[in-house]
């Protein structure tokens, strides 16, 4: 999660005797008593990061509950919810949000652990392009190892409104979700599409270097990309996020392709590992020195750099 407030109090994660986990003050007040078992790599004495303290585990001696994946409070030390389970452990965020569990139930917070849409449903996917799938009387089956997938229920799609959307006819500015198609969702003001004519007059440039590395021959028409902005500049966190979409409209989903402009619109950052931020020149310029390494020593990829 990113960090940009500059007067936040210092708190550090601290570990107790029998290894478990709390944070206190740099003073040494005690916010949230050592509770918890951590599965990451924590030192003692370790910063907390971001607009939230999360702890990566269970409370000591709790009861395991369905979907849930560790705590999050805010940095006063109140609980503020536990996110769904995902991968091994806390869902990531994506488009601005992740999923949380309430009551077995799945809804969605932001990076400040506000809830953006209660939770209701049974199952919701994460959201991309601007939608989540979602379904009501449906449960995990185990299907082989340690994998499960979701069978019955109702399902459907909604938008980040909590609207629930109607397919419509397929269309150049529709979306596909589970081989059905909805309205395109973004909708700009003038600044915003100003902030995106910057990305779309080097679509071309940042397609080429997308798709460098693909080996099924792409059309000029699919070898292209698609910016949006996927959020927007609250407490805590002054910018504009734009995210890099493939030509499925599908989040690119790699390191690099998702971008920070400054609320005036006027600087432009790739954002790297969800925290690191580089000058986009600077970005652009080892992007291109990356593929041409690429396209020398794949010399039969089909997607070739312009020369």
């Amino acid at each position: 999660m990113l960090s940009f407030s500059q007067d936040k109090e210092i708190l550090k994660y601290f570990k107790s005797k029998d290894s478990l986990v709390g944070v206190k003050t740099q003073d040494g007040k005690i916010v949230i008593p050592a509770q918890f078992k951590i599965f990451s790599y924590l030192k003692d004495g370790e910063l907390v990061k971001g607009e939230t303290i999360y702890f990566d585990g269970p409370k000591r001696d709790e009861k395991q509950e369905k979907n849930a994946w560790g705590y999050v409070y805010d940095r006063k030390g109140n609980f503020l919810y536990r996110p769904f389970f995902y991968d091994n452990g806390a869902d990531y965020f994506s488009e601005g949000v992740r999923r949380f569990v309430k009551n077995g139930k799945v809804g969605f917070v932001d990076r400040n652990g506000t809830v953006i849409i209660k939770p209701e449903h049974d199952f919701v996917s994460s959201f991309n392009y601007g939608y989540a799938a979602f379904c009501d009387g449906c449960d995990w089956e185990k299907t082989e190892e340690e994998h499960k997938a979701i069978v019955g229920g109702t399902w459907g799609v909604m938008n980040f409104k909590e609207e629930i959307i109607k397919p419509v006819s397929k269309s150049e500015n529709t979306v596909e979700v589970d081989g059905k198609y909805y309205p395109n969702p973004f909708r700009y003001n003038e600044k915003e599409k100003t902030i995106l004519q910057f990305f779309e007059k080097q679509n071309k440039k940042l397609s080429e270097l997308y798709y460098v590395n693909h080996y099924n021959k792409l059309s000029e028409h699919d070898k292209k990309l698609f910016f949006e902005i996927i959020e927007r500049p609250k407490k805590n966190f002054p910018f504009y996020q734009v995210n890099i979409y493939d030509y499925r409209k599908a989040d690119a989903g790699l390191s690099g392709n998702k971008f920070l402009v400054s609320e005036d619109g006027i600087t432009v950052m790739a954002l790297e590992y969800d925290d690191e931020k580089i000058p986009f020149d600077e970005w652009l310029k080892e992007q291109q020195k990356n593929a041409e390494k690429f396209q020398k020593e794949h010399p039969d990829n089909p997607n070739k750099l312009s020369k």
